[in-house]
């Protein structure tokens, strides 16, 4: 795909670290024009000092996503500095692992905040500039989707909705000529991962280390996923060679999601 995406306008949420860097940091080695959008200033900082010394800086917009206010922020800008976006890679999303009947309604509320309704909205906001510019979306959702854990009930439960939500979508996209496809990574070596066996940790009683060991065992997995494997798919899912490819959830999980797809 070479220069193929030299001067598109790529939009990222939850950019500031893990996955959504890696994506950014893959479509800036592209020549892509990348937006970083996340909650923390200081991360955003550091990633877009990263990502320019491999490509065009990164313009970046600190804002709540789980409001609608902050996507409304992230959306002023970007019309407003490029009147223009080519992608929209919804990635942004924290959601609490940890005992069931331990997990309040402000925490439930709070998991559906930010990965599904920040999609949401963020996804109605780009969609008439997605439509004239002819682009893609990609959900970056997760194996719970499929795979569910009485441990991670809110994640999975969000990354259903959020699947649904993309298939959905998808249909619009066929109308409107926007590609509308998602990615459910497996387990991902990012601080969030790490965040993630903590909490699962002391549901369970056990150590980070025992939980580590245990799931890549259980999995069969030799090692777990980079942010960059999950980055060039999607990369590839918004090329012109992936027209063809709409309304799919495609897993990165070196084979460990259960049953046939």
């Amino acid at each position: 795909m070479p220069g193929e995406f030299r001067e598109k306008i790529v939009v990222i949420s939850g950019a500031s670290r893990g996955i959504g860097r890696g994506i950014a940091l893959a479509f800036a080695r592209e020549g892509a024009q990348t937006v970083l959008a996340s909650s923390s200033a200081e991360n955003l900082a550091v990633a877009a000092k990263a990502i320019a010394a491999e490509g065009p800086e990164p313009f970046t917009v600190a804002g709540d996503l789980r409001t609608l206010a902050g996507c409304e922020l992230v959306f002023k800008l970007v019309n407003d500095r490029f009147h223009r976006c080519d992608a929209l890679i919804n990635n942004a999303g924290a959601t609490r692992a940890g005992n069931f009947l331990e997990l309040t309604d402000e925490t439930w509320l709070d998991g559906f905040a930010l990965k599904f309704f920040g999609a949401v909205r963020l996804t109605r906001l780009f969609w008439p500039l997605l439509k004239a510019a002819q682009g893609h979306v990609v959900n970056i959702i997760g194996g719970a989707a499929r795979t569910v854990e009485p441990e991670f009930l809110i994640g999975g439960s969000v990354n259903a909705a959020s699947a649904n939500f993309a298939k959905g979508l998808s249909k619009l996209g066929m109308r409107d000529g926007v590609n509308v496809n998602a990615i459910h990574p497996g387990q991902t070596a990012t601080e969030r991962t790490m965040q993630l066996f903590q909490q699962r940790a002391a549901a369970q009683g056990k150590s980070v280390e025992e939980l580590r060991t245990e799931a890549l065992t259980k999995s069969g997995l030799r090692r777990m996923a980079t942010p960059e494997d999950i980055a060039e798919l999607t990369l590839f899912l918004c090329s012109e060679r992936a027209r063809q490819i709409q309304g799919t959830a495609i897993a990165v999980d070196g084979g460990t999601t259960p049953g046939n797809y």
